[in-house]
């Protein structure tokens, strides 16, 4: 079947994802620091869309919501939006931002926000 809505330079276009993987340490704020590090260095190879890694901010743990893990957690819009959309922004790159979600209903969530090239 043609789609005829679709031409062949928009088909034929490429899109460059980059994919961040680092080491994790007990700091958050020295893993945001790194996370922020590795987006620059993907953008300044070309990537267009950032995937951070899931739980970027912290070691991994059990999904325990009464868990000691639970300071961990934040709000969307919070630290992490804050910090990644002028970045996305200024890199004019898409942010894929894993992190552990505190609702405001009180409950947990392993979500990922994506952060467009304009900041939004």
């Amino acid at each position: 079947m043609k789609n005829d809505s679709i031409n062949t330079e928009q088909r034929d276009q490429k899109v460059t994802i980059g994919l961040v993987q680092s080491a994790v340490s007990g700091d958050a704020s020295a893993n945001m620091e790194r996370a922020s590090e590795k987006i620059r260095e993907a953008a300044s190879r070309g990537a267009q869309i950032i995937s951070l890694p899931e739980l970027y901010r912290s070691r991994y743990f059990p999904q325990e919501e009464k868990g000691e893990a639970a300071h961990l957690a934040e709000s969307i819009p919070g630290e992490s939006t804050k910090t990644f959309s002028p970045l996305a922004k200024k890199l004019g790159v898409v942010i894929i931002l894993p992190l552990f979600e505190k609702a405001p209903d009180g409950r947990f969530y392993n979500s990922a926000v994506v952060i467009d090239a304009d900041g939004k």
